[in-house]
């Protein structure tokens, strides 16, 4: 089996030991995640469920960061949202809450409590950053979350995996986002990966700290995939070892793809052509050589947002002074925004003397929450601007209506930042100080700062029984689900007019960001439904072009239920 595999047949209630892609399986859940958006669709779907409690207090994880922040919590939609927060720590007697903008939802979780071996639900599509240390975490829509929260049980139909082979060794300086965006140059959005768990595995992972790892997993769900994981090894065994809750490190599992595990495609993806990458608007795939476009014209500077960990923000720092050391000065033009992903990195950048290099370069520096990465709150970029960010995604509108945005690693938005134009920071990085970077990288160790011989031992499924018939059991179902119900092939006619969308209609468009806290049921989110993308898909809808064809990809992008209160909502009375 693969890693995935594995995790789902350890989690599996019916205790069988293994499983193959296909099966549908319950399975029981380790922890589940929500923001303070999200669970607001939650609790409504709680309440309908006549509020029967939630399955463990202490494993329920809502973090403040969408929507939320000092300068708009006094807006009565914003503080509603703050009341249903507050209203499940107290009904639940939740033991994890950290209240509003203590981390960007996944930073923290991924940081001091996940763990190898788990499987997490979570209601927002990044949920697959903490596949970094070897969990299987997957992003659902808000309602298909609600149940596991009841019930600590959900259901899974395992999907296929493919593997990525890491190989070669990255240069100085390059980490997690410039990876994952060659990864998308080379493989292509919603691809090879589309539907599918992507597992990271290779010899070049002993390179990978854990913080690069989590930006690669981070953005698994904008190549397509249902979520990225990692191999864990003596690097994952050191980062989860070194934190101070017991309970946050001895629930480990550490698993191991089998050396005869079947995937649906392996790819070798060689580290050492990885370089400074830029991810042009609006697709996270067009991703060319920083070289390419240097000189553009930027009106904003952006870093943050939960794939820009903390040695990200550390370079990022040490990048601006060094450029400062040889007489790069910040312009009055342009605005420049740093948020850290938690409180206690800000914290640490605070002691490390980091935040006052971004202060001198002229960055305002934000309390954590995902600030222009959904530019959904009191951080939006402006009609017409042109932002470069360290945030994961680049989609139409996503940083506010009308901007463009560019993607790339914290280190090139950091270099840019002084001309408000965009630099390849090569020469920048070369000239940094490498022993003092890694001095300041002890959240994120690598293979070499560990001295002591590791007890890492990897473990097998229990009850596994024999499970080498695996392959055929797959290729048996895989012919039952082709037939219909009397074991022939069936056709299912529909009838309508048809609206055609193309590729890759994400949900983003489906229902945009700037509406999401005024949609309270399916009229609403019909209203705005495809407002930017498609202007006239709502008309159409109400004069019968009922039934919709999108092409690849369609539905991809964040896990949002408005999405499809959207689409069962468009044919509503007021076309505005």
């Amino acid at each position: 089996m693969t890693i995935s595999e594995k995790i789902f047949a350890t989690h599996d209630l019916s205790h069988k030991g293994f499983v193959a892609p296909g099966d549908i399986i319950r399975v029981h859940v380790d922890w589940i995640l929500a923001s303070e958006v999200s669970w607001a669709g939650m609790e409504k779907t709680y309440n309908l469920f006549g509020k029967p409690g939630i399955f463990r207090n202490d494993r329920f994880w809502l973090s403040g960061d969408h929507v939320v922040d000092p300068r708009v919590n006094e807006l009565p939609q914003v503080q509603a949202l703050i009341s249903g927060s507050e209203r499940a720590k107290k009904t639940f007697k939740m033991t994890e809450y950290q209240g509003m903008n203590y981390t960007i939802l996944h930073t923290e979780f991924y940081r001091e409590r996940a763990q190898p071996g788990m499987l997490v639900v979570g209601s927002d599509s990044h949920t697959c950053s903490s596949g970094a240390v070897g969990c299987l975490a997957i992003g659902l829509g808000a309602a298909d979350v609600t149940l596991p929260l009841v019930t600590g049980e959900t259901w899974f139909k395992v999907p296929e995996a493919i593997n990525i082979r890491l190989v070669g060794t990255p240069k100085p300086g390059i980490g997690g986002k410039d990876i994952i965006l060659h990864i998308l140059q080379v493989l292509k959005r919603n691809t090879i990966a589309s539907d599918r768990i992507v597992e990271f595995t290779g010899p070049a992972l002993r390179h990978l700290s854990l913080d690069t790892r989590f930006a690669v997993s981070n953005m698994t769900t904008e190549l397509g995939g249902i979520t990225g994981l990692f191999v864990p090894d003596d690097i994952t065994h050191d980062f989860i070892n070194r934190r101070k809750i017991a309970r946050h490190k001895c629930h480990t599992l550490y698993f191991k793809p089998d050396a005869d595990a079947e995937y649906a495609a392996v790819h070798e993806i060689d580290l050492v052509n990885v370089g400074s990458f830029i991810a042009r608007y609006p697709q996270p795939d067009d991703v060319v050589l920083v070289t390419e476009e240097e000189g553009m014209v930027l009106d904003g500077c952006f870093i943050g947002a939960c794939t820009t960990t903390e040695e990200d923000l550390i370079l990022g720092a040490l990048v601006i002074e060094q450029a400062m050391k040889t007489g790069s000065k910040p312009t009055a033009k342009g605005k420049r925004k740093v948020v850290p992903g938690s409180m206690p990195i800000l914290h640490r950048l605070r002691e490390l003397g980091l935040c006052d290099i971004y202060a001198d370069a002229g960055f305002e520096i934000g309390i954590p929450g995902c600030s222009y990465c959904v530019g959904m709150s009191a951080d939006q970029a402006a009609p017409g601007e042109v932002w470069i960010s360290s945030q994961n995604r680049n989609f139409e509108n996503r940083m506010g209506k009308g901007s463009i945005g560019h993607l790339a690693s914290a280190a090139t938005v950091a270099a840019s930042s002084f001309e408000m134009k965009l630099v390849d920071p090569s020469n920048v990085l070369a000239a940094i100080d490498l022993n003092r970077w890694e001095s300041f990288r002890t959240a994120s160790i690598h293979s070499d700062a560990i001295h002591s011989k590791s007890d890492l031992e990897y473990v097998e499924p229990c009850d596994c029984g024999d499970y080498s018939s695996a392959a055929a059991q797959r290729q048996k179902q895989t012919e039952k689900r082709r037939l219909g119900k009397n074991g022939g092939r069936e056709t299912n006619i529909l009838q309508g007019k048809v609206q055609r969308l193309g590729d890759f209609i994400d949900t983003d468009a489906l229902a945009p960001a700037e509406f999401l806290v005024d949609m309270k049921n399916n009229l609403d989110a019909g209203i705005f439904c495809l407002v930017h993308a498609h202007p006239t898909f709502r008309k159409r809808a109400q004069q019968g072009f009922n039934i919709v064809v999108g092409g690849k990809g369609f539905g991809c992008g964040s896990s949002r239920e408005q999405a499809v209160m959207a689409l069962l909502g468009k044919s509503g009375p007021t076309i505005p």
